[in-house]
């Protein structure tokens, strides 16, 4: 399948896209199987503040030469695409390892938001990519996802859920500073009501869906913080802490929620 200059709505999004994906094929030769887009551009609630997710499926486990190859390559877009390149989130997995979550075949290649690539766990809660793969993701080359990718069972998306919010997110939000971003307090405002959502029905909603249903689900009390973080997607660079205290406090609920 060749990849179209539309795949998404978003012409600079689709210049990195298709240099990522002519880069890839070079560096991996016989070793490229497919590339694919999940994250936000999948679930249709991208915006100026996303990121750009993305899984390369590989026939085989990656050498050390190799991975540094495609290191290497990233520093490169990053440097050509000071907008664009530098938010792509791209893991690297075989085939053998993407079909199903196996601990035994966890460690792969992943570049993060503004990152080097390195080795990186792509534990249970990733089975949350999976399922978004699978069912909504942007074939750019390749057979389709679901050929690769078995379907994701919904206690399974809980328990990716739980994963996070019992191990990551206590650990995460310890220090207030990493709150002071507007637009990240916006993010992780949302990213609640998604995991909220994922825990009551087992499958994934966008943003907004997740946002209007929590506004609905979890009442008065935290409906207006949620209204906000709506808002402040539109505006992420603010530098108001007026809210701070409550985001703190929804993440706690979050926590709790999950316990």
């Amino acid at each position: 399948m060749v990849l179209s200059p539309h795949s998404t709505p978003y012409p600079e999004v689709n210049t990195v896209l298709q240099r990522l994906l002519s880069d890839v094929r070079a560096i991996l030769g016989t070793q490229f199987l497919g590339k694919y887009i999940s994250g936000s551009l999948a679930m249709g609630d991208f915006d100026e503040s996303s990121d750009i997710d993305a899984l390369v499926v590989t026939t085989d486990a990656l050498p050390e030469e190799v991975v540094c190859a495609l290191a290497q390559m990233h520093e490169r877009l990053s440097a050509t695409y000071p907008k664009w390149g530098v938010e792509l989130e791209v893991s690297y997995i075989p085939r053998h390892a993407v079909r199903r979550y196996d601990p035994a075949y966890d460690l792969h290649p992943y570049i993060g938001r503004g990152e080097s690539l390195r080795i990186e766990e792509h534990g249970r809660e990733w089975d949350i990519q999976r399922h978004v793969i699978r069912e909504r993701g942007i074939v750019l080359a390749g057979p389709a996802p679901r050929t690769l990718i078995d379907p994701v069972h919904p206690d399974d998306m809980r328990r990716a859920v739980l994963v996070t919010l019992r191990e990551v997110w206590p650990r995460r939000f310890h220090d207030p500073i990493e709150l002071h971003p507007r637009g990240y307090r916006s993010y992780i405002v949302l990213t609640g009501c998604r995991m909220l959502y994922t825990l009551e029905y087992g499958s994934v909603a966008s943003k907004p869906v997740a946002a209007w249903w929590a506004q609905e689900a979890l009442g008065a009390r935290w409906a207006v913080l949620i209204a906000w973080a709506v808002e402040a997607r539109r505006d992420p660079h603010s530098g108001e802490l007026d809210n701070l205290r409550e985001v703190q406090e929804f993440i706690q609920y979050v926590i709790d929620h999950a316990r």
